[in-house]
């Protein structure tokens, strides 16, 4: 019978679990190089059409998805709690601030917020929602009041990383998971 490599109890399973991402991460590089032509993926994933485009964010968020997995697998809710806030907070974020951001931030008029409050709102969300499906699963036993608290914080953490005015100098999808494993690292594990 096979096993999905989250339900798995292999010691291995994580790097089973990796071979999507790193598929897409040499699709990302393949692409992004512009060593093979995919217009569609070209389109659907950068902003300005440029293959080059490729090689930042979207290669950056699935490298963060790849160390995130590596690194705390199901062991620990600090890597599940990141990649939320950096799909499910970070991800929100840019839509609504780009349909309904005309209040920008103070100090970064590159931001609004209503994508900051949509950052904080879903990345605590998306992380609740993690956190209780891989705790019903048995990875995790957690005091969900103090759960609760201590999302919120890291959501903060990271809602504050994201609107700083420093994307010129590094990715939104570093910054971001880094800045929550940080956070939930500190929260959590000590």
């Amino acid at each position: 019978m096979v096993s999905w490599p989250i339900f798995s109890t292999s010691a291995n399973a994580r790097y089973f679990a990796l071979l999507v991402p790193l598929v897409n991460c040499a699709r990302l590089l393949v692409h992004g190089l512009s060593l093979v032509s995919n217009e569609g993926l070209i389109k659907s994933v950068t902003r300005e059409g440029n293959p080059e485009e490729l090689l930042r964010g979207p290669l950056y968020y699935v490298l963060m998805l790849i160390v995130c997995a590596l690194v705390f697998w199901r062991e620990s809710p600090v890597g599940v709690i990141a990649l939320s806030m950096m799909s499910g907070g970070d991800g929100v974020a840019d839509i609504i601030g780009r349909r309904f951001g005309l209040m920008k931030l103070p100090y970064n008029q590159g931001k609004s917020w209503a994508g900051s409050v949509s950052m904080f709102f879903f990345g605590f969300l998306v992380s609740i929602g993690m956190l209780n499906y891989y705790s019903a699963l048995g990875y995790f036993k957690l005091d969900w009041p103090l759960t609760l608290q201590r999302v919120a914080l890291v959501s903060l953490v990271a809602t504050f990383v994201e609107s700083l005015p420093i994307s010129e100098v590094v990715d939104d999808n570093i910054s971001v998971p880094l800045a929550s494993i940080v956070a939930a690292y500190l929260s959590f594990c000590l």
